[in-house]
Parts: structure tokens; C-alpha cells; sequence
């Protein structure tokens, strides 16, 4: 197993979008919104992959290095410390499950963040990069 990242930030009413978020809509590839299904990350073009890892830690750094770019501008205080998230992500990548964080910011913005297994047991699409 190994893990593919991928980051979205934008306004956040465009996620109300939900037939371009759908793998069904022929606008579903070349839609930069986040799919609706964390393992149809899979289905977009290789071009939307941020990183991709085969060390769960490396993953577990990415996904540190990423929340903490967008931490300051949480809408809300945060409810999960990080700590608490980077432990569950740890506990939860190798046992084949995707971790994806998203998050009001402030604005009206929304981002996420997420490493999605690949191959994932969830979801039949091929690996994107091999």
C-alpha cells in the first residue's frame, strides 16, 4: 500500500456542487472541487496529486505540514487538537483507511486535506500513477 495526498481550498458554497463532486458527471475530471467519496481522489488526473508516499510517516509529515499551513485561518477553534489528529492518521493509513481533514476557513473559504489509500478498499479505481 502506498499513499497519494491531495490538497483543495476555495470558496466554500462551490462544494454545494455536488454533480461535479459525483465520478457519474462527465465534468467530474476536470473539476478542481473535492470528490464526494474520499477514494474517487483516485479518479482525477494525476495532476491533482500534491505527494505521494510509501512511508506512512512521511505521509503523517505531509499531513502536519499541510494543516499547519491553514491553522491560522480556522474559522473556528479547533475541536481536534493536532496532535489527536496526526495520532489517529497514524493509527489509521496503514490499516488501509483515508484520512481527510476538511475545515471552515475564514472568509466563507473551505480547504481540504487528505492522503488516500491506494489501492483503496473502498473504491475500485486504479492506482493513478502506476
Amino acid at each position: 500500500m502506498h499513499w497519494h495526498a491531495y490538497y483543495w481550498a476555495g470558496t466554500g458554497t462551490d462544494r454545494a456542487n455536488e454533480a461535479e463532486r459525483r465520478t457519474s458527471s462527465p465534468d467530474f475530471a476536470t473539476s478542481p472541487l473535492p470528490p464526494m467519496r474520499t477514494g474517487d481522489w483516485l479518479a482525477k488526473p494525476t495532476s491533482r496529486i500534491t505527494a505521494s508516499f510509501d512511508q506512512v510517516d512521511a505521509a503523517i509529515a505531509w499531513l502536519a505540514g499541510e494543516y499547519g499551513k491553514i491553522r491560522s485561518a480556522l474559522l473556528r477553534p479547533e475541536r481536534i487538537p493536532p496532535e489527536d489528529r496526526l495520532e489517529h492518521a497514524r493509527d489509521l493509513l496503514p490499516r488501509g483507511v483515508d484520512v481527510q481533514w476538511g475545515e471552515w476557513l475564514q472568509g466563507g473559504r473551505f480547504a481540504t486535506v487528505g492522503m488516500i489509500c491506494c489501492p483503496n478498499r473502498h473504491v475500485s479505481h486504479p492506482c493513478p500513477m502506476r
